[in-house]
């Protein structure tokens, strides 16, 4: 017999976690109990709290632009939306928007993507290398064709301060934060059962597999489902540069290196080659990477940077979709009440707002009421239809 029960069991309690908890939450027709259990309360080594915490429009994706479209209306009101009593969460919201660029090889699916983008209603504006030069003087244009900088909607945040913001909501609003390790296993009448690490169960009928790198796809596996998500370390590096630079977006380059500003330096990073990026299993930092990769890359980009002063760095994990870089949101076809939200593969906490809500309202009412999750759906892995998102970082 269980020890407790719950209407909703959320595992993993970080951003992701803990959005679905805020959204169910707030729902004036949802009035069960929610208990979100996180094994890792310091959240040390959660993606939330080492990410390089950014939001974007600039997707090839409808779906993805319009989930970050709703993701940076929420976060302009966050002070609003998620105050409790008069303490209102600030996460320093800079829209200094990110800048794609394109050598000749790539313009056409800038252009193709930038289309899209404005048609969903995006602030993006597409530049040849002239305007470029024009808008970034220190900017290295002589191999590029074009590049696309988004005005408004698009730059950096307090990720951490995102994630601390959802929880202490949720909190207020009676959500139980239970800091233990978990298992699930599913009885013959279709309930669940979620077993803590200290012997304690919690019976309920829906279960939120929110676990990220760290757990997901254990958690998965214990449900009798197998997912195509892995933790891949990537590693984020600080240096200072004694020119300034400004105005200075969020700066992607044609082979994904990326840079942006963070107080008076910059922190920068990339995916590593595919032979050189194994599973994650440690939080050391490749400094190679960044010596034989990235540096050369941003010296060439942006000349200014042949002369920097590396600072400090560090390594954090992305639950990464094999299949095809993009999340698993929603119900599982087949195993009644368990739900995903994993292998964001990077863009968890800008997805996080609307990621939340879709799922809060399909768990409700059966179905999705606002924004149309379906195409992140679990149902493409069997069907063998990815999404095929151009613009991954």
């Amino acid at each position: 017999m269980a020890d407790q029960t719950a209407d909703v069991v959320i595992i993993g309690g970080a951003v992701m976690g803990s959005s679905v908890a805020y959204h169910l939450a707030e729902r004036d027709d949802f009035a069960g109990k929610i208990i979100v259990v996180e094994a890792d309360p310091a959240y040390g080594i959660c993606a939330s709290a080492r990410s390089a915490a950014s939001i974007r429009q600039q997707f090839s994706t409808a779906i993805n632009i319009e989930i970050s479209l709703y993701g940076i209306t929420f976060l302009r009101d966050i002070g609003a939306t998620l105050r409790v009593g008069t303490d209102a969460p600030t996460i320093d919201l800079h829209e200094g928007g990110y800048l794609f660029l394109a050598t000749p090889d790539k313009a056409a699916i800038l252009k193709q993507n930038h289309l899209l983008q404005r048609r969903l209603g995006a602030d993006i504006a597409h530049l040849d290398a002239a305007a470029l030069l024009e808008k970034f003087p220190w900017l290295n244009v002589s191999d590029l064709e074009a590049g696309c900088h988004g005005l408004t909607g698009e730059g950096w945040f307090d990720g951490y301060g995102l994630m601390q913001a959802f929880r202490k909501k949720a909190r207020a609003q009676g959500v139980e934060y239970v800091s233990k390790k978990a298992s699930v296993a599913q009885e013959p009448d279709g309930t669940w059962r979620v077993s803590l690490e200290d012997g304690e169960t919690i019976s309920t009928p829906v279960v939120v597999n929110c676990a990220g790198a760290s757990g997901g796809a254990e958690i998965c596996r214990q449900a009798g489902l197998e997912v195509p998500i892995v933790p891949k370390k990537r590693c984020v590096f600080t240096f200072e540069c004694r020119d300034a630079l400004r105005p200075f977006p969020l700066l992607i380059d044609p082979n994904g290196t990326y840079v942006r500003p963070e107080g008076t330096g910059f922190i920068c990073g990339s995916a590593p080659a595919a032979v050189d990026d194994p599973d994650c299993t440690d939080f050391d930092v490749d400094y190679a990477l960044f010596e034989d990769h990235i540096w050369p890359t941003l010296a060439h980009r942006v000349p200014a940077f042949e002369a920097i002063k590396p600072g400090a760095a560090w390594a954090g994990t992305y639950d990464m979709n094999l299949f095809d870089h993009n999340a698993f949101i929603g119900p599982v076809p087949e195993i009644n009440g368990f739900y995903l939200a994993l292998g964001f593969s990077g863009h968890g906490l800008q997805q996080a707002p609307a990621t939340g809500r879709g799922l809060a309202e399909i768990i409700t009412t059966g179905g999705y009421e606002t924004l149309d999750l379906s195409p992140l759906g679990f149902d493409r892995l069997a069907a063998n239809q990815p999404v095929s998102e151009k613009n991954v970082v």
